[in-house]
């Protein structure tokens, strides 16, 4: 068994690394944008894809990942998990169907509600309390089906259609331009020191600091990685200010 995921502000790294650790405590969860990512692909069986869905659809660079390395797919079992802020539909579906066309064999999928992290948008901004009570709700979650999973059942969380048609309906019909592909859209403010934080931690190497500032090309995976790092709050993707930087490291144990 191995865990691949895509995480932004720890939440999806939090919640497969919890999994992985129930179900096998030798696995390992490895991030997305490193090398060796692939080479466990093809030495295991039994792999947990896990990342945040957006607007109920898989970020592009996951898709990417499967399509790329497609041919490592083929007669592995797969268990998808979704994470998102509240509702996703099909989250773990989008991926399942696509990891189907190259052959893999999808057992489950698993849905996770995590604290709000676009930390530029006010929607879904909730009191830390609160966060800590949908993370405490999220283990809780885990820990039921990984004890399950360890007897044979999976869950199904976004795979039947009634799932697919909520997502589309729900949020991916009208928002489908935000995650058809890569955004152009990062933006970096005058607040903006050079320090490199942010180019350090993307894992698409969208950015960079030229002339001591922080600049960013046409190829963000909308991870939020840097928009809730920056020291300086400099950097926005979808709103102009920054309204509340939200990682898992301030609502969780670690």
């Amino acid at each position: 068994m191995v865990g691949v995921y895509l995480s932004g502000t720890g939440n999806t790294k939090h919640c497969i690394e919890k999994l992985i650790c129930l179900l096998d405590e030798t696995a390992q969860a490895i991030p997305i944008e490193e090398s060796e990512a692939v080479q466990e692909l093809s030495q295991h069986n039994f792999i947990v894809l896990a990342y945040p869905v957006q607007y109920s659809n898989v970020p592009v660079m996951v898709r990417d990942f499967i399509k790329h390395y497609a041919d490592f797919w083929k007669g592995k079992q797969v268990l998808c998990v979704a994470t998102m802020a509240m509702f996703s539909g099909d989250g773990a579906g989008c991926s399942a169907r696509l990891l189907k066309k190259y052959g893999a064999e999808v057992v489950g999928g698993l849905h996770i509600q995590m604290p709000d992290s676009i930390s530029d948008v006010k929607l879904l901004k909730k009191p830390a309390e609160k966060n800590r009570e949908i993370i405490q709700a999220a283990d809780r979650k885990i820990e039921e089906w990984a004890g399950k999973i360890k007897q044979g059942r999976f869950p199904k969380d976004g795979l039947y259609f009634y799932d697919r048609i909520a997502g589309l309906l729900g949020q991916r019909l009208w928002f489908s331009g935000k995650t058809k592909d890569y955004s152009n859209q990062l933006k970096i403010s005058q607040a903006c020191i050079g320090c490199g934080l942010c180019a350090r931690q993307c894992p698409m190497k969208n950015l960079a600091v030229k002339n001591s500032k922080a600049t960013a090309g046409g190829h963000c995976t909308m991870c939020y990685r840097c928009v809730n790092s920056c020291p300086q709050q400099a950097i926005t993707l979808l709103g102009d200010t920054v309204v509340e930087q939200c990682r898992y490291d301030r609502y969780g144990e670690g």
